[in-house]
Formats: structure tokens, sequence, C-alpha cells
């Protein structure tokens, strides 16, 4: 087998595994990761292929936790979002928009985990801008996932419903970046050969990930989310800090 098969193979089995874990953050790891090994008009697709499979497969494990009211509330402010991103991205805003997505992350991260007083939101109507928000950055930068998640750790639901919600999410407004891939013929034969070898790579991940997350402490859960937002916060801060050097 290839080298960078192996490299593909084993980069999109660790995403898929975190993802299973999480509910998340899949994206996040793959993208970095697969652009130094195919670049970045290969990885991306590649990418947006793996989110879907991995969103269908934990929702189809956990729909019954679904939580319908804020799903749709946060996909419809999401596309009212994604315009303004879309124009931002013609801008020369990006590392400025990163720095302040990184600040409010490794913020509300310490905040949560340090600060003795747990802030709840108690209702449905703050997702609107939590989505809204969510729309803008991934119209831009292709980074919706952090406000959803703040969303739905500030509404304090149960580990299922938490990943449930969020690949529901996922998957509907991943829809609109795998048609937009496959109308820009970025679906090139490298790209579903790849995929397809990648298929049992993904059920491997999600049996092993389907575990752990049933150990891991349910009190404990919160905590987890905080810390990934927390390096994931980190991360954004370097990359942007480093590629303007």
């Amino acid at each position: 087998m290839p080298h960078e098969l192996i490299a593909i193979l084993t980069i999109l089995f660790l995403a898929s595994l975190i993802r299973s874990v999480f509910g998340f953050a899949d994206a996040l790891i793959a993208m970095p990761l697969l652009t130094l090994v195919i670049g970045l008009r290969s990885a991306a697709p590649l990418v947006a292929l793996m989110s879907a499979v991995n969103a269908t497969t934990i929702l189809m494990m956990h729909w019954q936790h679904l939580q319908i009211k804020s799903a749709w509330r946060l996909i419809i402010s999401t596309l009212a979002g994604i315009p303004i991103g879309l124009y931002l991205l013609k801008g020369a805003h990006e590392p400025l928009m990163r720095i302040i997505l990184a600040a409010v992350l490794i913020l509300f991260s310490l905040f949560q985990l340090l600060h003795p007083r747990v802030i709840a939101l108690k209702s449905d109507g703050s997702a609107f801008a939590f989505g809204f928000s969510a729309g803008i950055l991934g119209g831009a930068y292709n980074t919706n996932g952090p406000p959803v998640v703040m969303y739905a750790t500030l509404r304090q639901w149960t580990p299922e419903s938490f990943r449930a919600t969020l690949n529901g999410y996922f998957l509907l407004t991943g829809f609109m970046i795998l048609a937009g891939h496959a109308t820009a013929g970025l679906w090139t034969p490298f790209v579903l050969t790849r995929f397809l070898y990648a298929l049992p790579v993904f059920a491997l991940a999600h049996c092993i990930g389907h575990r752990l997350h049933k150990k891991l402490p349910r009190q404990s859960f919160s905590r987890y989310i905080y810390l990934l937002l927390l390096a994931i916060g980190l991360y954004l801060c370097l990359q942007t800090v480093f590629t303007r050097l």
C-alpha cells in the first residue's frame, strides 16, 4: 500500500474517531493534515465526504435524541449568515476574524473550566444568534462548528442530544458544501477512489468511538468539550500567527 494512502487513511481514522466520541471536530483535525499530504483541492472534498458519512452514522445511531427545535433554528439562521460570510471572504479580514474566533473560544473555554458558576441558556431563542454567527464563519472560513458547539454546551444537553443535534445540523448544512464541490468539479477520480478506500476505516472508527463515548462519565462530558474547544482555539491562534510570519 502506498505511503500516501496509508497517511490519508490514518488521518481520516483519527478524525472520524474524534467525531464519533465528541460529535464534532473531524474537519478541524483532518483539513490541515490532509492538505499537507494531498493539497487543498483534494483535501477539501475528501473531508466534506468524510464529514457527511460521520454525520449520517451518528445521526442514525442517536436520531431519537435530536433536539428538533434547536436544530431548525440553527440551520435557518446559518443559511442566512452564509452570504455575509461569502462577502467577507472577498476581503482581507481572515487573519483578524480567525484571531477573534480563537480568542472567543479560548476565553469561553477557560471561563467554563475555571469559573465556579455554570452558565446555562434556558430556552432555544438564542439559537438564531449562534446559528447566524456560525453561518458567517462557515461561509467565510469553513469554521461554522465552534459557535454551534458553544450553544449546545450552554444549553446543557445530554451527550446523546449533543451528538445527535450537532450531526443533524452538520449533515444538512454539509449538503450545501458537497453540492458546491461537485459543481466545481472537485469530485475527481483521485478523491472518490480514496473515499471508497476509507469506508472501512470510517466503520472501524465509529465502532471504537461509540464504545469510548459510552464510557465517558456524563458529568465530565462538558469538561472534555471545553478542553477540546480550548485546544481548537489555541490551534487557530497559532496557525494564524505563523501563517502571517
